[in-house]
């Protein structure tokens, strides 16, 4: 895999990533913007990037050792004395195609199984393999909308709910969803929109050095990818440490009634609908103090997290020409203390 630490510039991109990866419950990360800006890449080198996960050997949802969920009827492979054997797995990422039927994705009915042995056995989808992984979907304003919905109900949940052919299967599915895209292609629904937890603008760098560290460094992986990613495994090393001590230290993160109070007001003079927004904004905030080593969620780290978590929640003013960061960035002014 290409090294994350390696990507040059797209620090939005990179944080968004980064947040999810410290704070699954911040929701779905949406990459939206120019082709070819690195954003399939940089998924697959955060996948690559993150510890790995420990799972009973045999279960096709990599259930953890200590899961009560995790039994024989998975189909796990059994160690000696009844004990679950387990390893080690690197987290999976997983890429849901398009044109994807519904059976892939929730999983169906094993066929062979019920022609050769008269059996009913389930076969797992997509979303049994990318349990406690990442989900990504490119081209996700391209994708039918009765499957978008469906991944974010699950990714709400946490479940994957199968009844259909006479199964009744209920099986563990938490994953980070990530969707990217190219707005020229069409626009998602303002609905899905608002279910992704943060969302970046990925443009083109315009800028000439930028632009030619990016075609070095990518000229260099093609030509050998395993002495470039040698040379910055240090780097990737570092980056691993510092989102494995984010998690621990996440849950101690404190957050006060001011923070709370101004990711309210930011949130009303924004028009957000409903409660996700405010939700969402002290959970990225809180995941970036995180990364930060930082032990309370500050302004400055609200003023981060507005970025990444509330321009995709704005509503179409006419009487507005002014891009959704704009006015994202002017409220943030306004209600933030420098």
């Amino acid at each position: 895999m290409f090294p994350f630490s390696a990507i040059v510039g797209q620090d939005d991109m990179k944080q968004a990533l980064l947040v999810a990866a410290v704070d699954p419950t911040v929701g779905g990360v949406l990459l939206f913007g120019d082709r070819g800006t690195g954003k399939s890449t940089a998924v697959r080198a955060l996948a690559s990037l993150l510890p790995k996960i420990r799972a009973v050997v045999g279960c096709p949802y990599a259930c953890p050792p200590d899961s009560a969920a995790c039994d024989e009827s998975h189909g796990v492979a059994q160690g000696c004395n009844g004990k679950r054997r387990h390893k080690l797995f690197p987290v999976p990422v997983v890429d849901l195609p398009l044109g994807v039927t519904e059976d892939r994705v929730v999983g169906a009915l094993d066929i062979e199984r019920a022609l050769v042995h008269g059996e009913k056995s389930f076969e797992p989808g997509l979303l049994a393999r990318a349990n406690r992984g990442f989900l990504y979907i490119d081209e996700v304003n391209l994708l039918e909308d009765h499957i978008v919905d469906l991944l974010l109900d699950v990714a709400a949940s946490g479940e994957n709910l199968v009844e259909r052919e006479g199964l009744s299967v209920r099986h563990p599915s938490r994953f980070v969803l990530v969707g990217s895209g190219n707005p020229e292609e069409g626009e998602l629904r303002p609905q899905l929109l608002d279910r992704f937890g943060v969302a970046v603008d990925v443009s083109t760098p315009t800028d000439v050095a930028e632009r030619v560290e990016v075609i070095k460094r990518r000229d260099a992986y093609e030509t050998d990818p395993q002495a470039f990613a040698k040379r910055w495994s240090r780097k990737n090393g570092a980056l691993r440490r510092r989102i494995v001590d984010a998690r621990e230290a996440l849950p101690a993160i404190e957050v006060g009634d001011a923070v709370l109070g101004k990711a309210a007001e930011i949130c009303i003079a924004l028009e957000t609908d409903g409660s996700r927004g405010e939700l969402t904004l002290i959970r990225a905030a809180r995941a970036l103090a995180a990364l930060a080593k930082d032990t309370a969620v500050s302004q400055a780290h609200l003023r981060r997290a507005g970025r990444l978590a509330l321009g995709h929640r704005l509503r179409r003013n006419p009487l507005d020409e002014s891009s959704a960061q704009v006015r994202v960035d002017r409220v943030l002014d306004e209600v933030l203390e420098e």
